[in-house]
């Protein structure tokens, strides 16, 4: 840390863009196609899954996010959820909220098989992966629709 909130951010950013970089090289290399974008969770998958008992606001694991429902986030994180330099200006605002202290809503998630599937909270969940965390509270929907 340098001591300021505003570089600190920059170069968490910087950092981030650089090993989806280096993960999209990786990729090439070994000839793989999958894991260049977030995963996009199908309507079908949701539907096999329509309620759970862990409905509500609860901590959840960060890895256990496998995906998201907006199809537009796909291209913006990639399936480690490390941002495209398009997200920059909001990504460092989350950055800078979290780091000032400020308590940020919980995100939005529905069960899939696997994990959960990301409904709101994509740059709260990059960033809270940038920082190391583990875990994220989470308001879990019971119903997928």
């Amino acid at each position: 840390m340098t001591g300021s909130q505003q570089i600190d951010a920059e170069r968490a950013f910087t950092r981030m863009v650089r090993s989806r970089r280096r993960a999209a090289l990786a990729r090439a290399l070994r000839g793989s196609r999958c894991g260049g974008h977030l995963r996009v969770v199908p309507d079908g998958e949701l539907s096999r899954r329509a309620a759970t008992a862990g409905a509500g606001v609860r901590e959840i694991p960060l890895e256990a996010i496998a995906g998201t429902l907006e199809p537009s986030r796909a291209s913006s994180f990639d399936a480690g959820f490390r941002p495209a330099p398009a997200a920059r200006r909001r990504w460092e605002r989350v950055w800078l909220a979290e780091q000032r202290g400020q308590v940020l809503p919980p995100i939005s998630v529905v069960p899939v098989s696997g994990g959960y599937a990301l409904r709101d909270g994509h740059h709260r969940v990059s960033v809270a992966r940038a920082r190391g965390a583990l875990t994220i509270d989470a308001q879990i929907d019971s119903l997928a629709g």
